[in-house]
């Protein structure tokens, strides 16, 4: 015996279409960051060797392991609790989000896309956590000018950047919401 379902209304395959659309930029971000990774690992020696220099040293392009998560933070721990807290607790993160997203129906549409480019950044990370037990490659060095005591902002990677980007944006769009058209508020 077996149950049929009813197809989905014209209606319903629309809401669905919205919210699965933008999981094309977490692909996105997630190649991007794996691709650009390898190329890395394949093309630049490990720190101290400078890949490539832009602009007076302003940018670089290095080779680093981060074994900790956001600036190094818990590098120093012990491995078999960084590989249990640092790849649990991202995973977490992500699961709980993409829970939400999907019974939320109030995200607005760049909220959505934010909120995609979050998750594709954070699987970029959790990637490298699982299968490079050196840590997370990173390898973008911007000189900071000693902006908050920093010369150089810590390195990073396309993962990190998507993350950060892209939760400013889901903020901004939460702070300061778009006004209502007249046909939307009728």
């Amino acid at each position: 015996m077996s149950i049929e379902s009813a197809p989905l209304t014209l209606e319903q395959n629309s809401q669905l279409w919205k919210k699965i659309a933008p999981f094309s930029l977490a692909l996105l971000v997630l190649v991007f960051d794996q691709f650009t990774k390898f190329l890395i690992i394949r093309y630049v020696p490990p720190y101290p060797f400078t890949g490539f220099s832009l602009g007076n040293d302003f940018l670089r392009i290095i080779h680093v392991r981060n074994s900790g998560i956001a600036f190094s933070v818990g590098g120093g721990l012990p491995s078999s609790i960084r590989s249990v807290l640092f790849v649990l607790a991202p995973l977490t993160v992500v699961t709980l989000v993409v829970i939400t997203y999907f019974r939320n129906n109030d995200f607005t549409f760049l909220q959505r896309w934010a909120i995609t480019g979050v998750i594709g950044g954070g699987l970029g990370n959790l990637i490298d956590r699982l299968f490079r037990p050196e840590g997370v490659v990173d390898f973008i060095d911007v000189k900071f000018y000693g902006l908050f005591g920093l010369d150089r902002w810590p390195t990073f990677n396309i993962a990190d950047a998507a993350v950060l980007i892209c939760a400013f944006i889901f903020m901004f769009s939460i702070l300061f919401p778009p006004a209502q058209t007249k046909t939307e508020t009728k």
